[in-house]
């Protein structure tokens, strides 16, 4: 039987950060569409999971990426209109128990781009 991860999610100007919290995660598998993001993998115990997001905005999926640590998997996914706030993650405008904002990471845009951007660019490097 399959299971969402509990996931984590908070906006930035140019992109939506997600972080599914699965600890020695394998076969990760991550599908994002224009306006879709599926998420799939396995933990040490084998126990399945998996979470479809149909996203509140469109978005630029050849420029979204993913990393996965020890801890977790965290997408990072380009807003097709930046600088757009997203007030939601879901298109749909509930939200699911296993969907929580990042408020740890949540904060006012003001100068946050070049942030953004260096975090950005120190994920690509990994």
């Amino acid at each position: 039987p399959r299971q969402p991860a509990k996931t984590l999610w908070y906006d930035r100007p140019r992109y939506i950060y997600l972080e599914f919290c699965v600890e020695d995660s394998r076969d990760v598998k991550v599908v994002i569409d224009d306006q879709r993001l599926v998420f799939s993998c396995k933990n040490a115990d084998g126990v399945e999971f998996y979470n479809e997001i149909n996203l509140y905005a469109k978005v630029l999926s050849k420029d979204s990426r993913e990393k996965r640590s020890d801890r977790s998997i965290t997408c990072f996914v380009r807003k097709w209109k930046e600088k757009v706030a997203w007030p939601r993650i879901t298109k749909e405008n509930v939200k699911p128990a296993w969907l929580s904002v990042d408020f740890d990471n949540w904060r006012d845009w003001e100068g946050d781009e070049e942030v953004e951007r260096a975090m950005v660019e120190q994920y690509a490097e990994v």
